[in-house]
């Protein structure tokens, strides 16, 4: 019967997003409720055995919400109440396994309330539950490589530690394995979902870039900004980050610099412009996060300058060099130098700061660079990939264009899922810059 309804509401969320409209705030929080509670039944139990942890308690105080916690929450909860403590239990021997709010109501449909009317304080309740269960493992939200995973706050830890006995003190261990395997993994049912919303984040980019938002002469990339950001939230989206709008041209009057120059983000866009912008949406809990780029065309043009559409064919093999080292194990330090080495031998100047995406825009999983940091990343780089995990893959390719006699970085971010088939891009890619006004649509496979 669930499995019925998540395929109706999700017929529901592909027939509204065709049209650009987010469905109604109940159609959502119905959807929202029905994925959290298959994968708290299908997916946490899996998550918990593999990473050898029977119990994951998880707490969180109003306003100050751990990041975990807050993916845990019923649609209905826009935050914590008061203290909100979450314990999960799993036993596979026993075929037990429990989810529980140790609060005097339930948390929505899925969290059964487990304050004792015994036990006035909220602390001796949880305490009388672990030492009920008897746990070998008590998984905490602490993490020095990965924010998400590192949410119970210090107050919180310290009353913690205090009021366990020792026996049960000394089986208490980081749960970021685990926090980051339920943050990382997306489910089959929201890998339907993810495609529309990567495919609106295009259509809402493909219309930024025409005649139709853009007057050259007179829209500045600020201009851009603010339409998209106002596109979006008509349409009834968020976004996780202020969108920007950026130019390359081939004088200096607007050079897009690694400190984002305010000339070059509030610069009146004119013909010869390459347009580069950064946009996402949130939506579903599911964040979206993408780099295209658009071509203005000058009087008498009717295509990219041949030197910038070679800069992009590379980018585009760059794209392909970085994926194609995608693997089950391989951290992401392992990726980045590998993809690194095989560009270096192909004679292209990469730079890749690829990152996972899902409930986060700049999601917990392996981190495959950072933009300032190419010789690997310390902690989180050093995490393994896994399946069934989301990427954005992005990254810039700098090429010399014989034009403009100068070299122009083509900076792309594509969101792609990976599983035990390889890897692939959601919703393609850009293989070419927008024209504005613009000559044809097909810029995508």
């Amino acid at each position: 019967m669930r499995k019925l309804l998540l395929c109706w509401c999700l017929t529901g969320i592909l027939h509204a997003m065709v049209f650009g409209q987010a469905l109604p705030l109940r159609e959502q929080a119905g959807i929202i409720n029905e994925l959290l509670a298959e994968r708290l039944n299908t997916l946490l139990p899996l998550l918990m055995e593999k990473n050898q942890v029977d119990c994951w308690v998880i707490v969180g105080r109003e306003y100050n919400e751990d990041p975990v916690l807050r993916t845990l929450l019923p649609a209905e909860w826009l935050n914590a109440r008061r203290r909100t403590i979450f314990v999960f239990y799993n036993n596979p021997r026993e075929k037990k396994f429990e989810k529980l709010a140790i609060a005097r109501y339930n948390a929505g449909k899925e969290m059964q309330a487990s304050w004792d009317s015994r036990y006035p304080d909220q602390w001796d309740a949880l305490l009388s539950l672990l030492k009920a269960r008897d746990p070998h493992r008590i998984a905490v939200n602490i993490s020095a490589d990965f924010a998400q995973a590192d949410g119970l706050d210090h107050t919180e830890y310290l009353e913690l530690m205090r009021r366990l006995p020792e026996v049960l003190r000394s089986r208490v261990v980081s749960a970021e394995p685990l926090a980051v395997g339920w943050l990382e993994t997306r489910t089959p049912h929201e890998m339907q979902i993810y495609p529309q919303l990567i495919s609106y984040t295009h259509r809402v980019i493909a219309e930024a870039f025409s005649e139709k938002v853009i007057t050259p002469g007179v829209t500045s990339t600020e201009d851009v900004e603010w339409w998209l950001r106002q596109k979006i939230r008509d349409d009834g989206f968020d976004t996780w980050f202020h969108p920007s709008v950026d130019i390359q041209r081939s004088d200096s009057s607007a050079e897009r610099g690694d400190d984002f120059a305010e000339k070059a983000k509030k610069a009146v866009i004119r013909p010869g412009d390459l347009l580069h912008c950064d946009f996402g949406i949130t939506y579903l809990r599911l964040n979206t996060d993408v780099q295209e780029h658009a071509y203005m065309l000058k009087p008498g043009e009717t295509g990219v300058p041949v030197g910038l559409r070679v800069a992009f064919a590379r980018a585009n093999r760059l794209q392909d060099i970085l994926t194609g080292q995608f693997a089950e194990g391989k951290t992401g330090n392992q990726i980045l130098g590998a993809a690194l080495s095989q560009a270096g031998k192909e004679g292209i100047k990469a730079t890749i700061y690829t990152h996972p995406i899902g409930y986060h825009g700049h999601a917990a999983g392996p981190t495959i660079g950072l933009w300032d940091q190419q010789g690997g990343v310390p902690g989180s780089g050093d995490f393994p990939m896994h399946n069934r995990t989301a990427y954005s893959i992005e990254l810039n390719a700098a090429s010399q264009v014989v034009e403009w006699k100068k070299p122009v970085r083509i900076m792309l971010e594509e969101d792609g899922y990976f599983d035990e088939n390889g890897f692939r891009f959601i919703d393609g890619r850009q293989k070419e810059a927008y024209l504005v006004p613009r000559q044809s649509d097909n810029i995508r496979n």
